[in-house]
């Protein structure tokens, strides 16, 4: 004998088949029968926020077409006009455009650019056009930009750093004393690095630019541009070979005498565990460093590097291929090395010590030195090479 199973057990199954049959189109031609409408009550809909759902049921076949609606959508791109000021003054255009539509792919960037959407002052541009102080720049609306994120916030003990880290400031250029630990920008992972935390501590500067790097746990001299001139005649600079940096570094083991001079290329390379490292490699790019012995103890010898390229990781390889490893270096240190002699645990023993360049605007011959910080000081103490 069948059993006709009560109506509330058909609206429960009718819930369950909500979202397979929204957008189905089954039953688009049927009655619909207004004195099943069910509506959300105010609890529900205090509980979903802002979203409110409506259901209808279709008549025979227990359809249910479910449609959200947000009070909050998200606005769609709008046109921007954007007036070029002294930070973006002289930078072509498509690199304009990247850092203003963060997230959106360049090949995209340089297709609106060709079919006329970007505009300068109403006309075409190409992406090799330099921007001019006033310029009104049109930006066409762009899907698939990055979402803003919040300001980072700078706690309060970098923020005191930060303060004391200044070496030299003037209207084009600053001069810090870039701790070990921090990166010198944000990026996979690493959420505030050295430039967002100047820019969050120089709210009134509009011009904030790194001129080089430093790796994240190298410590000393790192310039930064307070303008976009200044930046160009560095980069020139760099790109000239006429900077001079000076690192101190600490190694184990005592120097070979015979080794004051270091020119092997270096190739960057990705192991089988997916992590980057340089290495020496005939098909690696021209690499050149000296080095000279300012102290040594029984393990240990602190050195000088003054690298005469700018190649990634370069002054840490090339002590490798020397022998004498960096001290605290867990990226090139052997997993098996026998003895630390007490350092397991050190920083990584290299700091920009000085940086000696021509000042962009003033052309005078400029040098600046950063002192060591105190985990470096401490950790020479500890292999016997503090003066």
């Amino acid at each position: 004998m069948s059993v006709k199973k009560p109506q509330k057990n058909r609206k429960n199954r009718s819930r369950t088949a909500a979202v397979k049959s929204a957008g189905s189109g089954r039953g688009s031609n049927r009655k619909f029968d207004p004195s099943i409408v069910q509506s959300k009550g105010v609890d529900d809909k205090k509980r979903a926020g802002n979203i409110i759902t409506e259901q209808r049921t279709i008549s025979n076949d227990d359809i249910k077409v479910v449609a959200e609606s947000t009070e909050s959508a998200k606005v769609p791109p709008q046109v921007k006009f954007v007036t070029v000021t002294e930070k973006n003054e002289t930078q072509r255009v498509d690199n304009f455009l990247i850092t203003q539509l963060k997230g959106v792919p360049k090949s995209k960037i340089y297709k609106i650019i060709r079919k006329g959407e970007v505009r300068i002052n109403k006309k075409r541009c190409k992406p090799e056009t330099k921007l001019v102080l006033a310029d009104i720049v049109r930006i066409p609306p762009v899907f698939g930009l990055a979402e803003a994120s919040e300001t980072p916030k700078v706690s309060k003990s970098l923020t005191s750093y930060l303060d004391t880290a200044v070496i030299f400031e003037d209207k084009w250029l600053l001069v810090i004393n870039k701790p070990s630990g921090l990166a010198v920008h944000g990026g996979s992972g690493i959420h505030l690095g050295l430039i967002e935390a100047l820019r969050t501590r120089y709210p009134e500067t509009q011009f904030l630019e790194l001129v080089h790097r430093l790796d994240r746990d190298t410590s000393g001299c790192i310039l930064i541009a307070k303008s976009r001139s200044a930046l160009r005649n560095l980069h020139e600079q760099f790109r000239n070979g006429e900077v001079n940096k000076i690192y101190h570094l600490a190694v184990y083991g005592s120097w070979p005498k015979h080794r004051k001079f270091v020119d092997v290329p270096l190739k960057r390379s990705e192991m089988q565990s997916g992590e980057r490292v340089v290495l020496v490699h005939q098909d690696g790019k021209p690499s050149q460093t000296r080095f000279k012995t300012l102290n040594s103890s029984e393990h240990f010898s602190l050195m000088e590097a003054k690298p005469l390229t700018g190649r990634t990781h370069q002054i840490r390889v090339h002590a490798l291929f020397s022998g004498c490893p960096l001290v605290g270096d867990v990226k090139y240190l052997a997993r098996d090395k026998e003895d630390f002699h007490g350092m397991e645990k050190s920083r990584l023993m290299l700091h920009a010590k000085e940086i000696h360049f021509t000042h962009p605007k003033s052309d005078e011959a400029v040098g600046f030195e950063a002192p060591y910080d105190d985990m470096f000081n401490v950790s020479l103490k500890m292999m016997s090479l503090n003066k």
